[in-house]
């Protein structure tokens, strides 16, 4: 494409210029400031903030964007990829993590908000060599596919449990006065947060049924 008249620069080039220009314009701040975020860089004229909190036992100091999400701190600070970023939004599941013992979806929440905190990742719960009950009745009853969201499957399960054993009511307790049982409708609704696009539902079920079961009979 020839140059333009009394310049070095060729339609095509201005073009391209342009495009992106105009791209830049629309991007909302919003969106330029979540980037920087991700990363972890501090945004120009934006301090970092120090937070420290325990993850798996040991105790982590970080120096963050103050928009750093607990997902992104974990996964691009720490290197703990195991929990998983898939909707970002809160609506999948698969970035849940244990906080002071109760689940919560780690891209909702901010890192800096939980100084002094005791997180949980799936990387906390076992090791290859000994693995988490759950995480051994999630490979029993083939409770995953592609994977992807089996982190986030577990923990949640984990704390299902938990919930349960401490009386909590979900939305079909029948009974708000006595405990919970351990049903199929139980679980179910209690896991809705977790989405498997794989469709391993009935196999994660029976997973956390022999979880819960075994921890019953114990008790």
């Amino acid at each position: 494409m020839e140059d333009l008249p009394g310049t070095k620069i060729s339609r095509r080039d201005l073009l391209i210029a342009g495009a992106l220009s105009a791209t830049a314009a629309a991007m909302p701040p919003v969106a330029l400031a979540q980037a920087h975020a991700q990363d972890g860089a501090p945004s120009p004229g934006l301090p970092p903030v120090r937070c420290a909190f325990t993850v798996n036992g040991v105790r982590q100091e970080l120096s963050l964007d103050a928009r750093t999400s607990l997902l992104d701190a974990l996964r691009e600070h720490l290197r703990l990829t195991g929990t998983k970023k898939g909707c970002d939004h809160g609506q999948c599941g698969a970035c849940t993590v244990l906080l002071d013992g109760r689940r919560i979806n780690s891209c909702l929440t901010l890192a800096v908000m939980h100084e002094g905190a005791q997180i949980t990742t799936i990387e906390g719960l076992g090791t290859p060599d000994k693995l988490h009950p759950m995480q051994a009745a999630f490979i029993k009853h083939d409770g995953y596919q592609c994977g992807y969201c089996t982190p986030g499957q577990i923990c949640s399960a984990v704390a299902v449990l938990d919930e349960i054993r401490q009386g909590k009511p979900s939305h079909v307790t029948q009974d708000l006065a006595a405990r919970p049982l351990l049903s199929v409708e139980e679980i179910r609704e209690r896991m809705s947060g977790n989405i498997c696009r794989c469709g391993a539902y009935s196999n994660i079920v029976d997973a956390i049924t022999e979880v819960g079961g075994a921890a019953g009979r114990a008790a």
